[in-house]
């Protein structure tokens, strides 16, 4: 049996590993919330200690990656896999940045820089495929990063404050590597397009304060999410 020319083994294989990703998303974000080191003996033996099943992180990481394989389907090589390969490794990391933003309005740095390395790999993979394809990355990188940043100066300038976290420059710098120029644009756009939906739901219902900070991250990271499945030429053609 197949679903959109994909066999259904590959289907319930990616399932298994989803609940796998999805249960390490959540002890990561732990990790991240204690500032303990991921790759720890002492901290896994900390978490083995009360470790109970995320049931939410793991279905939405086993729907994620479904759908992931839906769309980009499987193919034979390495290189015909790639947009697959790179969102199934950034769909975990978006979640990471998702949680512990909410929680702790952070964006660590080792999340960060993870994000950015793994991008470059993929850049001088599609290097190979297409140089274009490789300079639009970098574009992305540029352009996220250099908006937000330009955004957080102005901001300074003119409330004294920073707009928006140093965090939030640095993960729509990473995004952009893996992105591209066109769809690194949409993301940011989205990204205050849902924040002043959601910020002026969460002060309607009282739930935020008008002055209580409200973390950008989970914006950038539901467009990122969006983009993934609803890129920028789908989003922007006009029927």
């Amino acid at each position: 049996m197949y679903f959109n020319d994909v066999h259904i083994l590959y289907y319930v294989l990616v399932t298994i590993i989803g609940g796998i990703v999805g249960q390490f998303v959540d002890y990561c974000n732990r990790c991240f919330l204690k500032e303990q080191k991921i790759l720890s003996k002492e901290s896994f033996s900390k978490y083995k200690r009360v470790i109970l099943p995320n049931y939410l992180l793991i279905a939405v990481t086993i729907i994620g990656y479904i759908a992931l394989v839906y769309k980009f389907g499987i193919h034979n090589g390495l290189l015909e896999n790639l947009d697959l390969i790179k969102y199934m490794l950034l769909l975990p990391m978006l979640l990471c940045a998702f949680v512990v933003d909410l929680k702790e309005q952070i964006i660590p740095n080792r999340l960060n820089l993870l994000m950015f390395e793994i991008g470059l790999v993929f850049v001088f993979l599609h290097g190979f495929i297409n140089i274009n394809f490789a300079l639009n990355e970098l574009l992305g990188m540029l352009a996220g990063g250099g908006i937000f940043l330009l955004i957080t100066l102005i901001g300074g300038l003119i409330a004294g404050k920073e707009a928006m976290g140093m965090g939030d420059v640095k993960l729509m710098g990473a995004l952009g590597v893996f992105f591209g120029l066109a769809n690194t644009i949409t993301i940011t756009l989205m990204s205050f397009l849902i924040g002043a939906i959601l910020s002026i739901i969460l002060l309607a219902t009282k739930i935020k304060k008008t002055d209580e900070y409200i973390p950008f991250g989970p914006f950038i990271v539901i467009s990122a999410i969006i983009t993934i499945f609803v890129p920028f030429n789908t989003l922007f053609t006009i029927s």
